[in-house]
């Protein structure tokens, strides 16, 4: 029932004030206390999940983005995180909503379904499953074709709201976010919610192989080599793609050319509230 009146909502646009857009392999943590942040979202998901974690009591929110490369120590990841802004409060529960995924040819979304609900079940703690809406409960059929039906969604950090959601900015960083992914990223943590602070990096690679072979590639090939599930990626995917295969081009040894100081880049939400890079020069 839930998952039925999730998928009946249209998709939000969610404008980028107040917004911390979270992509794959990434992961923030905040509360109803933040000043700068109110709204942790993510998109572009079809074989992977979105996975919201909220403490009932201190209200703690946690959104990542899942793809299955290590679900156990993800999982792990982000209860400690959660639970390290709720050990002060005696009352409230863990609540997880999962979303994403759908009847792909691989089965590469159930096999992820089932992985994060056993990582969960492995938790001590108990957690209650709240919104299920994935794989089968998340898929349409067109022509024979599956797509997912929701992409994305949004948690509303202070009112624990959920809802399907795209989002036109999905910065900062963005190339360099993307690829920290597909040079093999970690989950990582993006966000330092008692500074309100965005942290990027700092991020080391190896030159991406084959990187100028890739780029010279049509849209058709990229797609079928580059994504778990071609034909239901959102139509942006392959200029995504090849803006962080460019970036990867230009950027061969970030320890040289966008890390020489091995210090993150750091940004805070403005007047406006958009994010805006802080300048340590000043300091």
């Amino acid at each position: 029932e839930k998952a039925k009146l999730l998928r009946s909502q249209p998709a939000q646009i969610v404008e980028p004030k107040g917004l911390l857009y979270v992509q794959q392999r990434e992961f923030a943590v905040t509360t109803p206390k933040d000043g700068s942040v109110s709204i942790l979202g993510s998109d572009d998901a079809t074989t992977c999940h979105i996975v919201v974690l909220r403490h009932t009591g201190s209200g703690a929110t946690c959104l990542t983005h899942c793809d299955g490369s290590d679900t156990e120590a993800e999982v792990s990841l982000i209860m400690s995180s959660v639970k390290s802004f709720s050990d002060a409060t005696g009352y409230g529960r863990l609540e997880v909503h999962l979303v994403g995924g759908f009847n792909d040819d691989r089965q590469l979304s159930q096999k992820l379904t089932n992985q994060l609900l056993r990582a969960f079940d492995l938790q001590p703690d108990d957690v209650h499953l709240v919104t299920f809406c994935v794989t089968e409960l998340n898929d349409r059929e067109e022509k024979d074709i599956h797509f997912p039906i929701i992409y994305g969604i949004a948690v509303n950090v202070k009112t624990a709201e959920i809802f399907p959601a795209t989002f036109p900015e999905k910065g900062p960083d963005e190339d360099l976010r993307s690829a920290h992914v597909l040079t093999g990223a970690t989950l990582t943590n993006i966000y330092d919610a008692k500074m309100e602070q965005l942290h990027i990096g700092p991020y080391f690679w190896r030159p991406f192989p084959h990187v100028d072979f890739w780029l010279e590639q049509d849209d058709k090939q990229i797609l079928q080599n580059l994504s778990t599930s071609p034909l239901a990626e959102p139509p942006h995917f392959v200029s995504h793609i090849r803006s962080t295969l460019t970036f990867l081009k230009e950027h061969p040894f970030p320890s040289r050319s966008l890390f020489p100081d091995r210090k993150p880049r750091i940004y805070k939400k403005n007047e406006e509230g958009l994010w805006e890079q802080v300048c340590f020069d000043k300091i």
